[in-house]
Parts: structure tokens; C-alpha cells; sequence
């Protein structure tokens, strides 16, 4: 999997663009693992709990819950605030770059 997107940072002063891409990702079943290039490499895994979505980024020893995952505005606060904001727009901006791949409907989690 091979999936571009750009990321976007805005300020009342100004908007920084930058690209980034998915070169990995794997679905385990109870959840994802993925693998972001973009100003740095980042290794994101998602899942589901009883609280909702979560992500989990051990390289940065960083977590958080997630909304939806194509939900820019809340995922972004939670995620800068853990990855600080280049990594934690990048994240949020993967996120929904990937939310129509995800399907946690066979976790045990939703009886499906």
C-alpha cells in the first residue's frame, strides 16, 4: 500500500504544506499498524477500545484516543498535543487518509 497525501498547517498568519505518504500498512485483526514518511518517520498503530479509537506511537513513547478517523479538527488537537504539532498534523492528516481502508467492524469489541 502506497497511499499520498498532503498535510496542512494553518495559522492566522500563514499555511505550510508539506507531502507525505503510507508506505506500510498492516491489518492484525484487533488493529493496524502503518508507517508514515513525511518530515520524519513515524509508526502509528490503531485500534479500538470500550473509549473509542485509539493511537498509539511507541517510537515517540506518545498515545492518545482518536474521533472518527477522518475527523481532521478533533484528532488534531489530541495528537499535537502528544506529538507536538508537525508530527501530530502529519498523524491526523494520515488518519483520514486512511479511514475508508480501516474497518474495525471484526473486532470482538462490536460483536461483528
Amino acid at each position: 500500500m502506497h497511499t499520498v497525501f498532503e498535510c496542512v498547517w494553518k495559522t492566522q498568519n500563514r499555511c505550510e504544506r508539506w507531502p507525505a505518504s503510507i508506505t506500510y500498512m498492516k491489518n492484525y485483526g484487533s488493529h493496524y499498524e502503518f508507517q508514515i514518511m513525511s518530515r520524519s518517520s513515524i509508526r502509528v498503530i490503531i485500534g479500538r477500545s470500550t473509549s473509542g479509537n485509539f493511537a498509539c506511537i511507541p517510537d515517540y513513547d506518545a498515545g492518545c484516543h482518536l474521533s472518527d478517523l477522518g475527523d481532521i479538527f478533533w484528532n488534531k488537537e489530541r495528537l499535537t498535543k502528544a506529538l507536538g504539532k508537525v508530527d501530530g498534523i502529519t498523524v491526523a492528516y494520515a488518519l483520514k487518509a486512511i479511514a475508508d481502508k480501516v474497518d474495525f467492524t471484526g473486532s470482538y469489541l462490536t460483536g461483528g
